[in-house]
């Protein structure tokens, strides 16, 4: 993709100086010509359906090849190792009546969702930042590539499931460094209660009820009673707990921070202390009731949480850069061809080479900018060679308005030429 507000440079007056490293030195001026996304009017070919283009239409061609890919179905990848390892503990864990896995597992869902889905769906509000177009990426002003795996929470719940776990690749625009990629992958489980399932292991639970009409607290939602919101609290923390000492071995430091999500309350984050540092692995909480309740589950109460795999894989692997992911060197991918998913690897690295710095100066206009597009164009140009890029620079000229200003002046001031008229 290239970025729209880099069309006009002449209207330009910020300039920036950014610094990528990655890519051979040279100083280049990057100028108009650049366009966004797609024309208004055009079509979209993407995973055999057509989509109108817009105004919001802002995928670049560098995210589009990535459609399709999926890492995390691909045998022996390390994020297919971390997917299967998860799995593998669920269906151990948590068995069902007739002894089949409890959690169900998505991993073929098609990352193309509606906005309703990605948004609304989750209760995020109409005016809330994650929305933004400078931030997602948008085929047109109705559909998008999902931002998180919670876009099909509602579908699911609505088909009648009450556990299943979705895996898939998740798109952001983003910052370029070694720990954001525009395409990441994520894992969501999700568990729903009735009031037997949820009091059947408490003494004199018949008496105990899921919900009542109170008021929202810093604990609880309004319509959940504080019992049946500690035992899924109780619930959930246990169930990540156990899921974590699985991935990373026993006597692990863990620590719960409050937070704040739109589809969960209350809301906390994960932090476990690895190799001395403390480290932020996952989200999670009790579903916002207006969620479940809309997608036809009103008799239950439930949980949700997320996590990143490619975080977790680079914590376990020590795998160094996000973008090695994407690698189809095979010095890479043999490294994690395993017998037993659970074996322990570690990443070794493919090459000692020093990178290289590349300074690029360059205007910009002062209005509809997001630091994302720029994000976006070096991606698109540079592609995976580019490490990381940081602001280093920026320059407004003070006195541009005065000299505009005293230009016209003197224009207006001046014959057009021609004798003066006299009366």
């Amino acid at each position: 993709m290239v970025c729209s507000a880099l069309r006009r440079v002449a209207h330009a007056r910020v300039c920036l100086v950014r610094k990528a490293s990655g890519v051979p030195r040279s100083r280049r001026c990057l100028g108009s010509g650049l366009a966004a996304g797609g024309a208004p009017g055009g079509v979209l070919e993407l995973l055999g359906k057509s989509y109108p283009q817009d105004d919001y239409s802002n995928l670049s061609s560098r995210v589009l090849a990535r459609v399709g890919r999926n890492l995390h179905n691909l045998q022996h990848h390390p994020l297919w190792l971390i997917k299967e390892r998860v799995k593998q503990h669920f269906y151990a864990q948590y068995v069902g009546r007739f002894g089949t896995p409890l959690f169900s597992v998505y991993d073929d869902l098609s990352p193309v969702v509606t906005t309703w889905q990605n948004f609304d769906s989750l209760l995020i509000p109409a005016e809330h930042p994650s929305r933004k177009k400078g931030d997602n990426y948008y085929l047109n002003r109705t559909h998008m590539l999902r931002a998180h795996t919670s876009a099909h929470q509602w579908d699911l719940l609505r088909a009648g499931l009450d556990a299943f776990l979705v895996v898939g690749d998740v798109y952001r625009r983003d910052q370029v460094d070694s720990r954001h990629y525009p395409v990441f992958h994520q894992l969501e489980g999700v568990r729903l209660f009735c009031q037997h399932e949820l009091f059947a292991s408490i003494k004199d639970g018949e008496s105990l009820q899921l919900f009542e009409q109170s008021s929202r607290s810093a604990r609880k939602q309004e319509t959940h009673t504080m019992e049946a919101v500690k035992l899924v609290e109780f619930h959930l923390k246990q169930t990540l707990t156990r899921l974590v000492t699985h991935l990373f071995g026993d006597g692990l430091d863990i620590r719960w921070v409050d937070c704040y999500f739109p589809f969960t309350h209350p809301s906390f984050e994960m932090e476990i202390n690895f190799h001395g540092e403390w480290l932020e692995v996952l989200g999670c909480g009790v579903m916002e009731q207006q969620l479940v309740n809309s997608a036809g589950a009103q008799d239950r109460i439930g949980w949700a949480f997320g996590l990143g795999l490619e975080r977790l894989a680079m914590i376990l692997y020590d795998i160094p850069d996000i973008r090695l992911f994407w690698s189809e060197d095979e010095r890479f991918l043999k490294q994690f061809r395993l017998s037993d998913i659970n074996q322990k690897v570690t990443f070794q690295p493919l090459s000692k080479y020093p990178a290289v710095i590349n300074d690029i100066s360059f205007w910009l206009p002062s209005e509809n900018y997001a630091e994302n597009d720029f994000y976006d164009l070096v991606r698109t140009i540079g592609g995976d060679l580019v490490e990381k890029v940081d602001l280093i620079d920026k320059f407004e000229h003070p006195n541009e308005e005065n000299v505009v200003s005293r230009q016209r002046e003197k224009e207006a001031a001046e014959p057009r030429g021609g004798k003066e008229r006299k009366c």
